[in-house]
């Protein structure tokens, strides 16, 4: 075999990209998974992990030259000097907000699987049949029944602890021991059973493993989770598929590998290949394979697509049904309630759990009905206000420091995550314009929530603050925050799954209907957003999608 041939190749190595080329190269295909940029090896990489916040230049803040080289990052938390490396450098890679777009963007091995929020759930029948009972957009091609034994496959080895609750909304998973909510949330979780027939508080669901799993150590509870885990806590490319890619002898992994195009045969009708740019060298090479996986992320996905087979579309490969590009969405959040606890001062918590409570959907379910479409979800905890709390009564000398020696006042908060409808006018394309560090093009993005997203947000506010006060929940306080696209770091859509391939890019096995041995996995893919974290159904959908395209080579069929 030639050094640029391979049976597949898979675009990006992030939490998608990532299961791809595990699930490939144990299925026996030597597989190229190509990176746009830098490597960040496993421990050695995560070279701000061990080390306190006054061992960092700045103790981690950010500083005004942050501030003016990241106009984007600078918007949220995610601007960070301790792991300011894993994000993009927006000088490099800029794009245009058509209308205000909050794109927070990891280019590096592993991707935002380094950064996410673990957060990981199952979607359950009510997420993948609302467009069709909604009459919105395009149907789900597939239902949970056809993706619940690959939950239960990636939950096994990606390690998900969590608990059993017998949610019709929600369904279990495969999961290890749970994490445990403190006294106080579970004396609210009780409230809430007891104050609503449809309401549930439960330990969120999170990708961080509670006992040792496939050579990674369980979690420690430092929640330093965004600065890389040397003990392999939670899940990420690096900790887990990465390493069990490499051991089938299977995989090269080329980074700084900018994927131009996918290099598609109009007489075969299927792709051969792929275009790169070296991103250190600007060389220009080209790699080949029979099957191709496309996991760069969401909008980086569709840009591959969008910029592929311009001779025989005009709007890229898969764009035939129009729909390439369209029906971006997010979950829209900042918003909720907060409040105190009393009573509980001789009361406090183990360590820095990497993890919250959660509260499934319950609105437009069992009878309910708003004057909105579909719902949403509360993430959240309880804790004891910290050193840095303020102290109206003191502000300096002994006695300042030693009342900061002592546990604050317990306070309970709940943020709300709701869903975005797929709208056909969301919308990104490729800007000629404005091109990148490589002379590439970029991309406009047009995208923004509309009345349905704005009615329930009056709902996600008062709901927190009546279920906070009557769980006993002192001093409760709304609070909305604004939201602006993209900041959920969700972005789904663009390239969705459908039944037709006249109203959609995918079909049900994730196949690009316009070349069958071309695959996309990632948040593209998504047909409808729901309320909960993405990330555990990408996983699950792009291990399905492998065990076809490994069957339909061995039928020829691709």
């Amino acid at each position: 075999m030639a050094e640029n041939v391979f049976d597949a190749i898979v675009i990006g190595s992030g939490i998608s990209g990532g299961w791809a080329a595990k699930e490939l190269t144990e299925k026996g295909l030597k597989t190229l998974m190509l990176e746009r940029g830098k490597d960040i090896e496993h421990i050695k990489g995560y070279v701000n992990a061990n080390k306190d916040p006054w061992e960092i230049p700045h103790h981690g803040s950010r500083t005004q030259q942050m501030i003016n080289d990241h106009p984007v990052l600078k918007r949220d938390y995610v601007l960070s000097e301790a792991n300011l490396d894993y994000w993009v450098n927006e000088k490099e890679s800029p794009y245009t907000e058509t209308k205000p777009f909050d794109w927070f963007r990891g280019y590096h091995v592993g991707g935002r699987s380094l950064m996410w929020g673990r957060q990981s759930y199952r979607w359950s029948d009510f997420d993948f049949e609302g467009n069709a009972k909604d009459g919105i957009a395009v149907d789900w091609p597939i239902r949970y029944k056809d993706l619940a034994p690959w939950y239960s496959h990636v939950e096994k080895f990606a390690g998900i602890s969590g608990s059993l609750e017998g949610l019709p909304q929600l369904p279990d998973g495969d999961f290890m021991p749970a994490m445990q909510m403190n006294i106080v949330e579970k004396d609210v979780a009780a409230r809430i059973k007891a104050a609503y027939k449809d309401r549930h508080m439960i330990i969120g669901r999170t990708a961080n493993i509670t006992v040792p799993h496939n050579g990674r150590t369980n979690c420690q509870y430092r929640n330093k989770c965004a600065l890389g885990c040397p003990f392999g806590g939670y899940f990420s490319t690096q900790s887990a598929t990465l390493p069990a890619a490499r051991a089938t002898g299977n995989l090269k992994l080329r980074p700084f590998s900018i994927v131009t195009k996918i290099l598609y045969d109009k007489d075969t009708k299927k792709a051969r290949g792929v275009e790169i740019i070296d991103a250190e060298t600007n060389k220009t090479y080209e790699y080949f394979a029979k099957v191709i996986f496309v996991n760069a992320s969401t909008l980086n996905s569709t840009w591959v697509l969008m910029n592929s087979a311009t001779d025989v579309w005009e709007g890229g490969l898969g764009s035939s049904s129009g729909e390439l590009g369209h029906n971006l969405m997010d979950h829209h959040f900042k918003l909720g309630a907060s409040g105190e606890m009393e009573g509980y001062d001789d009361k406090y918590y183990y360590g820095r759990r990497a993890n919250g409570i959660y509260v499934p959907r319950y609105r437009n379910l069992f009878g309910d009905k708003r004057d909105y479409l579909r719902g949403f979800g509360y993430q959240g905890g309880a804790s004891r206000k910290g050193w840095s709390r303020e102290i109206a009564e003191m502000g300096i000398g002994a006695d300042f420091k030693e009342a900061l020696t002592e546990p604050g006042q317990w306070g309970m908060g709940i943020t709300a995550f709701g869903e975005t409808l797929p709208y056909h006018d969301n919308k990104i394309t490729l800007d000629h314009t404005n091109k990148d560090k490589w002379g590439l093009p970029t991309l406009a993005i047009d995208a923004e929530i509309k009345e349905n997203e704005q009615k329930m947000r009056v709902d996600m506010m008062a709901d927190a603050v009546e279920m906070l006060e009557k769980a006993g929940v002192k001093n409760v306080k709304s609070f909305d925050n604004g939201y602006t696209l993209g900041a959920g770091i969700h972005e789904m859509g663009t390239a969705r799954m459908g039944l037709d391939p006249k109203t959609s890019v995918l079909n049900k096995h994730n196949q690009v209907w316009d070349a069958l041995n071309v695959y996309v996995t990632d948040g593209a893919c998504m047909t409808s957003a729901a309320c909960q974290n993405p990330s555990l159904t990408y996983m699950a959908l792009t291990a399905r999608a492998v065990d076809h395209a490994v069957g339909e080579l061995k039928n020829r069929n691709i």
